[in-house]
């Protein structure tokens, strides 16, 4: 096997305008971790955000960077202490680290195990591509803030990547689902088994239509909106956001998601159930994957962008 890869890359701060496909070294495979071979990865808009330089107080940056945490791929290489894998095993990975260098828009990314599970067998590669970081982090939300059988869910920004796996697991946790979206997408939620409100001015008056004596639980993917949070959350509600830290100041939970191997592994069992789908937008190859930022940025995208690493 050849000691270099191919890879989308970035040697500084900026746009898409900054990402070229150039070699890099083969990664190396440390304790703990496994070797993927990538077959598909998907964009998510922390990845144009990260680009941008929106983490660098967060996180550091190690240039040359391969961008991308989502990835569908097989198992190329096994290291030291990994006994969770084998050369072979078909695998999806949230392969956040702890560092901005090495992503999954890339021949190979090397993957901590602890953020690993089996590939949904009944899913395409681009789809299970799709399901980590979003599916992760709606599931995560859901399940910190405590939605059980029973409780009235509001979903803000419910059409999104993350929005609609949101409205699919609480459904599946027993909630009722109220989902805010444009109109156009109204039909899309209430296949999924949510009840649609548009949203923009009056929007909390819609939702107390719904739920008069309020709702139980609000997970804000969205931001922009802890005024309607707390205008329609029952007495002792929950809240949490994933995009405003102002949420902290009214009560709320202010959240991001964690690599974590059991969570994705349910995720994927829950996709093989016919529990939770992943819908799948746009792809692109490999060396247009500075178009599919562009796509990500513009925010219009109804469903996942993925980028077809190899076939």
């Amino acid at each position: 096997m050849s000691d270099t890869m191919r890879a989308v890359t970035y040697e500084r701060y900026g746009d898409p305008e900054v990402l070229s496909v150039t070699e890099m070294p083969r990664p190396k495979v440390g304790p703990g971790e496994i070797l993927v071979r990538v077959r598909s990865a998907s964009v998510n808009p922390v990845d144009w955000k990260i680009m941008a330089g929106g983490l660098d107080a967060m996180m550091d940056a190690i240039f040359p960077v391969v961008p991308g945490w989502d990835v569908a791929g097989v198992v190329e290489e096994v290291g030291i202490d990994a006994p969770e894998f084998a050369a072979g095993d078909e695998v999806i990975a949230y392969a956040r680290k702890d560092v901005v260098h090495g992503g999954t828009f890339a021949e190979f990314v090397t993957v901590p195990v602890r953020c690993a599970a089996r590939r949904p067998a009944s899913a395409s590669w681009n789809e299970a591509a799709g399901l980590p970081l979003a599916g992760l982090t709606a599931y995560q939300v859901l399940t910190r803030l405590g939605v059980e059988k029973g409780s009235t869910v509001l979903v803000h920004g419910a059409s999104g990547g993350v929005g609609r796996m949101g409205v699919q697991i609480a459904r599946d946790l027993g909630a009722r689902v109220i989902g805010t979206a444009s109109e156009k997408n109204h039909d899309m939620l209430r296949e999924l088994g949510a009840e649609p409100v548009t949203y923009g001015d009056g929007l909390a008056d819609r939702v107390k239509e719904l739920a008069p004596e309020g709702v139980d639980v609000v997970a804000d993917f969205v931001g922009g909106v802890v005024d309607v949070t707390t205008a329609v959350l029952a007495e002792g509600g929950r809240h949490g956001s994933i995009a405003d830290p102002d949420v902290l100041k009214a009560g709320g939970q202010w959240m991001w998601v964690r690599p974590d191997a059991d969570d994705l592994a349910h995720l994927s069992q829950m996709v093989d159930d016919g529990r939770l789908r992943v819908d799948v937008a746009e792809t692109f190859p490999f060396e247009k994957a500075r178009d599919a930022f562009d796509l990500s940025r513009e925010g219009h995208t109804s469903g996942k962008i993925v980028v077809v690493v190899s076939e």
